[in-house]
């Protein structure tokens, strides 16, 4: 059965930011989000967790990322993004304010192209969501 052919009882993309994330990073990913829905199709829906954390384990290998892509094997459940901000402040201290933020945003993109791959069911491919990530 192919994705276009279920039918789901959520779509779309949204954010959710834990209470201590910088005001500055969450505006500038909620309003990224605001741009990417009136680009892209959300089918089954995903959302963004804006964490404090410095980097997160991801769920198999346990290893230490900036970013990561919950992708279940089952379509009826709902998959999600969660993207580390914690070392926005040295971020911003060592390449500026813009550069900080678009390294958050490179991640948040990336992870959305993972979330791509998973609902065409294609393999996670890390150089083509390095690739279309830019593109973003």
């Amino acid at each position: 059965m192919k994705t276009n052919d279920l039918q789901y009882l959520r779509s779309g993309l949204r954010v959710k930011c834990e209470k201590d994330v910088n005001p500055s990073v969450r505006w500038t990913c909620l309003s990224f989000t605001v741009w990417l829905r009136t680009y892209m199709e959300f089918l089954i829906r995903v959302v963004a967790y804006l964490k404090t954390d410095y980097q997160l384990k991801t769920r198999d290998k346990r290893e230490l990322e900036s970013a990561t892509f919950f992708a279940p094997y089952d379509k009826n459940i709902e998959p999600y993004i969660r993207i580390a901000t914690g070392d926005y402040e040295e971020l911003v201290s060592e390449r500026g304010k813009n550069d900080a933020l678009w390294a958050i945003l490179s991640s948040m993109a990336h992870e959305i192209i993972h979330y791509q791959q998973w609902l065409e069911d294609k393999e996670m491919d890390e150089k083509e969501a390095e690739r279309e990530a830019k593109n973003y």
